[in-house]
């Protein structure tokens, strides 16, 4: 998710100059190659941003990616290529995409950046990449820290973290790759690191009483994920809290419609109980 698809892109600005955990930019000091996957591939160095070419070859280097650091079997490549159905030359076909790969990115990012980043090993091929060049790794990292002070109590800093964390996505996860059943499943993974990152803050920005602020962002979620119950209550409850009940009810009505319309499905015990309270005249505090 980049800064611009969410409220507040200034605030996010703001956040990463006090915090500076930096995304992956197409120039470091040492000279070293990064790669981008929160959003549409792309491998980075010596001042430019390239995205591979070939569907075959954009796939192998994607599958890596997700897998930075560890060694990815042949046979998982042949899997993620084929899907389950590989040609009798699958293997050296394999062997061939790499060495293209390697090709491109060093024609591209430069030999001496490229060097050693791709790696082969016995059974199979690992992305070696440099602390800090790889926007999944510095994600996480990030998530993992703004989870942590959200379990501490530390809200504001909790915030800040996970804001960082959030403005590295520039659209899903590998958006301009076509995905077999292997890369499937680890994209399905990250997208769920996401969706925790973004309960984490709206949980946090509540805790600190943001309810006003939120109610834009909630609304674009709920829109973009219309039977996640949990963002639609955190909606309701973000109305209530600003004074706006009639909205709020009828946010209730609106999820309703479409539990039913979708799913055949009454709402939750939780957002019938919330409901209820606003029903009841509970108060907004």
């Amino acid at each position: 998710m980049s800064s611009s698809d969410r409220n507040g892109g200034s605030t996010m600005r703001d956040t990463q100059a006090r915090f500076r955990i930096p995304g992956v930019t197409a120039s470091e000091p040492d000279g070293s190659v990064g790669f981008r996957i929160l959003g549409p591939l792309e491998a980075v160095g010596g001042g430019v941003t390239h995205r591979p070419r070939g569907p075959k070859v954009r796939k192998l280097l994607a599958l890596l990616a997700v897998r930075a650091h560890d060694i990815v079997e042949v046979d998982a490549l042949v899997e993620e290529l084929w899907d389950g159905a590989p040609p009798p030359t699958a293997v050296s076909t394999v062997r061939t995409h790499i060495y293209h790969l390697r090709q491109e990115l060093e024609r591209e990012l430069g030999d001496g950046a490229v060097r050693d980043v791709i790696s082969t090993e016995a059974t199979g091929y690992s992305l070696r990449t440099a602390p800090g060049r790889l926007d999944l790794e510095n994600f996480t990292r990030l998530y993992g820290q703004g989870r942590a002070e959200l379990r501490a109590g530390r809200r504001e800093k909790a915030l800040e973290r996970l804001d960082t964390a959030l403005g590295l996505w520039r659209g899903r996860t590998l958006s301009d790759v076509g995905h077999g059943r292997v890369l499937a499943g680890h994209a399905a993974r990250i997208e769920e690191l996401r969706v925790r990152a973004q309960e984490l803050r709206i949980e946090a920005a509540m805790g600190l009483g943001r309810h006003r602020e939120l109610v834009p962002e909630l609304r674009r979620l709920v829109a973009v994920d219309p039977l996640n119950e949990w963002l639609h209550a955190r909606l309701i409850d973000a109305l209530h809290r600003c004074g706006r009940r009639g909205d709020a009810l009828r946010a209730f009505h609106d999820v309703r419609a479409v539990l039913a319309e979708e799913l055949g499905l009454e709402p939750s015990e939780d957002l019938r109980q919330l409901q209820h309270h606003i029903l009841a005249g509970g108060s907004a505090a």
